[in-house]
């Protein structure tokens, strides 16, 4: 059996607005010095293994990591729309307290839908399936991108809704025959 494609999502480092517990979203927050720190942490372990690409969500938080990393590794750095954070709507910028006390049921007004989201990320692993085959591929990008991609190959099996992703997490994918495999999620051990 044959490994078609290899992923190795990397969830971007630390943000101030992480660090508050508010919801980012589209809005575009640059990383803190933390996060930093953990996208150059990221950058030594993946410089252990050999990669063709990254591609990255073209967020300045995701944009920010992936050029880090690519200090260590030294390929292609692409941005794709695909792999941009989920719209939350009205909720951005609201902690977890206040966006539970407005809206209970997580309906936040003006939010990307699920179609939506399940859509663009889908042909957004298309698209790097199509264009590196038998390649090994960093894909930077966010909490609930990666999040949703992990539950939706794993059918909700390995990844629960209620699982949370950390800051610069790493987690490996791959594309054998014709489906996805999850390797690993949500790795830490190589940040100090």
């Amino acid at each position: 059996m044959r490994t078609i494609t290899t992923i190795c999502l990397v969830r971007h480092g630390q943000t101030d607005w992480n660090a508050l517990g508010k919801l980012q979203g589209q809005t575009d927050i640059p990383l803190n010095e933390l996060g930093k720190i953990q996208a150059r942490q990221c950058g030594e372990f993946l410089s252990k293994d050999d990669w063709d690409v990254i591609i990255t969500s073209p967020l300045k938080r995701a944009r920010e990591t992936a050029d880090i990393i690519s200090h260590y590794i030294e390929v292609p750095v692409i941005e794709k729309m695909e792999f941009i954070e989920k719209n939350f709507g009205v909720a951005e910028g609201m902690t977890a307290a206040e966006r539970k006390s407005a809206f209970r049921d997580k309906d936040y007004p003006g939010q990307e839908n699920q179609e939506s989201l399940l859509n663009r990320l889908m042909n957004g692993l298309q698209e790097i399936q199509k264009e590196y085959p038998e390649k090994k591929v960093i894909l930077v990008a966010h909490g609930a991108v990666i999040h949703f991609i992990l539950r939706l190959m794993s059918n909700e099996s390995i990844v629960s809704n209620e699982m949370r992703l950390f800051n610069a997490c790493l987690s490996t994918i791959r594309f054998e025959v014709d489906s996805w495999i999850i390797d690993d999620f949500n790795q830490v051990n190589h940040l100090s």
